[in-house]
């Protein structure tokens, strides 16, 4: 829900309760003022009788209700002394609607010739049942013609004056470290949108600065220690070609080279890292799923003959994804060294392509690993020295590049499937 159409959510409810609050009081105050006017009526009307009958003393004997909606009894003075000006609401039979109607009444009395009479007067009035139905129906159509004038303010105005807003966030969304793109600010007479410009060009900016210089730091870095461990790595081989050490030594040198393999292994791997997380492989292809597994089957069958480990491939469909075929070739081989190094002598790996998905299935001495750590960066499940605790670290941060899935689980054997598409 955009914010716009979140604003009105609010403004409905608020405006309902607004409304419902505003109807109350004002059928409260329309019933005042049509029992002001009725009485006001009855007033007037009762002045009128009496001096008709000071006029005329034979209509003294009207004692029904008739075409002039009175009537006149005689009381006692007794009588007389407990009536005041009385007005009631009450129900008349009405010939022309046949049922009970609400009639406002008159109740008074007055002294003629020396005799008390009462004066009884009617007048229609509006029947609440009806008012309120109308006042309803009226209210609903009121309320549905605010909302449609706020949703159309909203869609034409506030659009208008929210626009440096909207500009603002599809920069945002645009915007991608690593490439050659410059942020510029949203032109706007709004002071709130000129701070938030300057906010946000701000922290874009020392994005990009520290971006920079992280970037320059982890290619020097690594430029820097794969120089001096080559260099290394090479005085300690002529060294060890000379055959004039003894056995202890080289054995110490054949150690230390292989710290140094390792060393350079770990510097590619964290370099590797790096590069994903700071989203430097941006070119992205259509790429065969199906031919990087049967490529990559291919180079690891010495390796798998060595470890006696049997490789097959069921491929039950044509896998393609979007993505970098470095990465992709990097993500599958990583897996599939894990499953080869991570296996019992005359083990299994089983590879599976799906429509959607691939997975990878070996068998190993050891039980389920768990999945909240497996995929940490330096965290291991053997004693392989030679393991830099980084394969599935890369794994993981490929398949976040990307926004795939990737889901492992224990079923005698281990299991991972890396989910490409929906």
């Amino acid at each position: 829900m955009n914010l716009l159409n979140h604003t009105l959510k609010y403004l409905a409810i608020a405006l309902l309760g607004i409304l419902s609050v505003w109807a109350v009081l004002f059928y409260i105050n329309m019933l005042d003022e049509v029992y002001d006017s009725l009485d006001d009526g009855l007033d007037n009307y009762k002045m009128l009788i009496i001096d008709k009958v000071r006029e005329d003393p034979g209509t003294l004997s009207r004692n029904t209700f008739g075409e002039g909606n009175y009537e006149i009894f005689e009381i006692s003075e007794k009588e007389a002394r407990k009536i005041k000006d009385i007005y009631q609401d009450t129900l008349m039979y009405m010939q022309n609607e046949k049922d009970l109607e609400p009639v406002r009444m008159l109740s008074t009395t007055f002294f003629q010739n020396g005799k008390h009479y009462e004066l009884k007067i009617i007048s229609s009035m509006v029947e609440e049942d009806d008012l309120i139905e109308d006042l309803f129906f009226a209210l609903i159509w009121l309320y549905v013609a605010l909302l449609a004038s706020i949703l159309l303010v909203n869609n034409l105005l506030l659009q208008k004056v929210w626009k440096p807003f909207y500009d603002l966030l599809e920069q945002l969304k645009r915007f991608r470290l690593g490439k050659e793109q410059s942020f510029e600010p949203v032109e706007t007479n709004v002071k709130e949108f000129r701070v938030l410009n300057e906010t946000v060009g701000a922290l874009v900016n020392h994005a990009v600065d520290i971006y920079s210089s992280q970037k320059q730091f982890i290619e020097n870095a690594s430029h820097e220690l794969q120089t001096p461990i080559a260099i290394s790595m090479n005085k300690l081989e002529l060294l060890a070609e000379r055959n004039n050490l003894p056995e202890s030594d080289m054995e110490t040198v054949g150690q230390v080279i292989q710290t140094l393999e390792r060393l350079t292994r770990l510097n590619k791997s964290l370099l590797l890292l790096s590069k994903i997380e700071n989203r430097q492989f941006s070119e992205a292809e259509i790429v065969s799923v199906n031919q990087i597994l049967k490529e990559l089957t291919e180079e690891f069958a010495d390796f798998a003959a060595f470890k006696n480990v049997t490789i097959s491939l069921d491929a039950k469909a044509d896998l393609r994804a979007l993505m970098s075929k470095d990465l992709a070739a990097i993500l599958i081989s990583n897996l599939l060294k894990n499953a080869i190094v991570h296996n019992v002598s005359a083990g299994t790996v089983n590879m599976e392509i799906n429509t959607h998905s691939f997975k990878i299935t070996n068998s190993a001495k050891a039980a389920a690993l768990d999945p909240e750590k497996m995929f940490h960066r330096f965290h291991k499940d053997s004693n392989d020295n030679n393991n830099t605790g980084l394969g599935l670290a890369i794994v993981k941060a490929i398949v976040g590049f990307y926004g795939f899935e990737i889901r492992y689980w224990f079923e005698d054997v281990h299991v991972i499937e890396v989910i490409l598409t929906e």
